[in-house]
């Protein structure tokens, strides 16, 4: 049964954010806002809950995930970063990029492709960077993008109908925008654009 939980996107209220980081600590499976789309995602050590996501939206077993973190210190876990990427992530994060990078040995090998690279973000949103510093630990996301379905889900009330009991708790926080993130490879220190998203590429041109 999906527990479904209104959570004030500037002013999240603490109860209700420990309520949903509980579940997702406990292995449920997340609707949840960031700064671009809804997510859907599990904690980063939950197998289980990413071969439950892979089937829910019928993706590919090798589906690279992005991994969300609450700040650079994280992202320096789990990718390597020299410094001049760490400059351009300062400037960057929070916000609506994700940034491929050479993984470190931290990140599980389940979700890494045959390459060795993995998406990271910090989205700059009140309610997600509250669920990742309550849970301790990164989340691994995918866009909420369902079989069948035309474009990103966006709106709670369309979400709250069609992951009724197919996740385990879903956090309202307001229609968002259809737009995913911007992906910027930064894998050889010179930035490239694989994915325009709602994230600005002046600066990287």
């Amino acid at each position: 049964m999906t527990l479904f939980l209104e959570i004030h996107p500037t002013d999240p209220q603490p109860r209700l954010i420990q309520q949903a980081s509980d579940i997702i600590k406990q292995g449920g499976i997340a609707v949840f806002p960031t700064d671009t789309t809804y997510g859907l995602g599990c904690a980063l050590d939950n197998r289980r809950g990413m071969e439950k996501i892979i089937r829910l939206k019928q993706l590919p077993p090798n589906h690279q995930f992005s991994i969300l973190c609450p700040d650079l210190s994280e992202i320096s876990r789990y990718a390597r970063v020299g410094n001049q990427t760490y400059r351009i992530l300062r400037k960057f994060l929070p916000g609506p990029y994700t940034f491929v990078l050479e993984a470190t040995r931290d990140v599980p090998k389940n979700i890494l492709p045959k390459r060795k690279t993995i998406g990271l973000r910090i989205p700059d949103h009140p309610i997600c960077l509250h669920l990742l510093k309550a849970i301790n630990m990164p989340l691994v996301s995918t866009s909420l993008r369902l079989p069948g379905h035309d474009g990103i889900l966006f709106h709670p009330d369309e979400i709250k109908q069609l992951m009724r009991d197919r996740v385990d708790v879903m956090v309202d926080g307001g229609v968002l925008p259809e737009e995913p993130s911007t992906v910027v490879d930064l894998t050889d220190g010179i930035p490239k654009i694989l994915r325009k998203g709602s994230g600005s590429i002046e600066a990287f041109s």
